[in-house]
Order: structure tokens, then C-alpha cells, then sequence
């Protein structure tokens, strides 16, 4: 008899052929890859003068992520605030974790900085708790704001074709899991971290 996987699993397409973006990711700026030329790498080009700058770089007035209210988040303490992405995706759950101070990771202040490393822990065991999860992947890319804030992305469990470095290209790609048991596990995430203190701001699944 043939297992059934997860709930968190069951809107992957297992074993359909030649499966089609969710999204247009051959047009974006940074997909590394020449359509329709399929592995031929697209052309670098020369180095810009300086970095382009990022949201948020002139201060916290012109951070959209210092603006946002507590209440769309998912969880909150002094120190910290945990957030979804903007939308389900094919990954269980995808949530970002950002402090509240407006800082990247080189410029963070001290007591966040010494409870970070616990901090990714905590993230790390709410996210494995809602089931059906292999691994918790997290990331820290940086180039589109300058308020520090880490990816954090459900691997679907035993998904050997999604380990490493490519799945969030996979999470794009992919279709997307349904918008409620989406948002059951958000809640359930956000009920995790509330349990070893601060405060979740979505109502409880069930």
C-alpha cells in the first residue's frame, strides 16, 4: 500500500512530467539561467560603480518594515518580530524573522545580537512543530532592504529533490499550498513561539 504523504504535502504534483513555473521566473533579473536556451548561463554584466541602494538605507523613516504594526505579524516580543511571506507557497510555511530595531546584521544591537543564535532556535523548533516538515531552511540575502531580516522555509519532509540550495527556487516554482491549511500553519507557529513568551497575533487554528 502506497503512503499517503503529509497534509503540509499533498499539493505537490509527485511524478507529473514536464511541470510548468507557477511563476514567469525566466524573466526575472536574477534567474541565472538564458531562456530558451535552457543550462547556457546568461551573460554577467561589468560590476556597477556603487551598490544600488536598498530600502530602508537612509534611516527608519523610509523603512516599510519599521512602519508595519505589530498586528501584521505573526508573533512579537521587545526584541523580535516573526512574520509570513505575503502569500502561500509550495513550501508549508515560509516566515521572516526581523528585529525590531532598525538594523542589519553588522550594526545590530548588542542584546539582539547575543540572543539571535537563540532566537533562529526558537524560529527553527515552531516551524518543525507543524508537521510534515524535513528540514527548516533559513537565509539571510540582505540586497532588497537594510532592516536585517532572516528567511526561514519549511522543507517538505523526505523530498530529496528540494534539499539544499535550491529550494527557494523550488518554493517559487512549485504550486502553492492551500490558503487554509496555509494559514493553520501559520497560527500554529505563531502559538509556538508564544509558549516560550512574547505575543502571537492570529487567532489560534480549529
Amino acid at each position: 500500500m502506497t503512503q499517503q504523504p503529509h497534509p503540509n504535502l499533498r499539493h505537490l504534483p509527485f511524478g507529473a512530467p514536464g511541470l510548468e513555473p507557477r511563476a514567469d521566473m525566466t524573466s526575472w533579473d536574477i534567474f541565472p539561467y538564458a531562456a530558451p536556451d535552457g543550462l547556457r548561463l546568461r551573460t554577467l554584466e561589468p560590476p556597477l560603480p556603487a551598490e544600488p541602494p536598498r530600502m530602508g538605507e537612509s534611516g527608519p523613516g523610509a523603512c516599510k518594515l519599521c512602519a508595519q504594526p505589530d498586528e501584521d505579524y505573526l508573533w512579537t516580543d521587545e526584541l523580535w518580530r516573526l512574520k509570513a511571506a505575503d502569500e502561500p507557497s509550495a513550501c508549508p510555511a515560509v516566515v521572516l524573522l526581523e528585529p525590531r530595531a532598525h538594523a542589519d546584521i553588522r550594526d545590530l544591537p548588542a542584546q539582539a545580537a547575543a540572543g539571535l543564535g537563540p532566537m533562529i532556535q526558537r524560529v527553527d523548533r515552531a516551524v518543525s512543530g507543524i508537521g510534515g516538515v524535513g528540514r527548516v531552511h533559513f537565509y539571510r540575502f540582505g540586497d532588497g532592504a537594510a532592516h536585517l531580516h532572516l528567511w526561514f522555509l519549511a522543507r517538505p519532509l523526505g523530498v530529496s529533490r528540494l534539499r539544499g540550495s535550491f529550494l527557494a527556487a523550488w518554493d517559487d516554482a512549485l504550486p502553492a499550498i492551500g490558503e487554509e491549511r496555509w494559514r493553520a500553519n501559520l497560527a500554529a507557529v505563531a502559538a509556538a513561539m508564544a509558549a516560550d513568551g512574547g505575543t502571537a497575533h492570529v487567532p489560534a487554528a480549529g
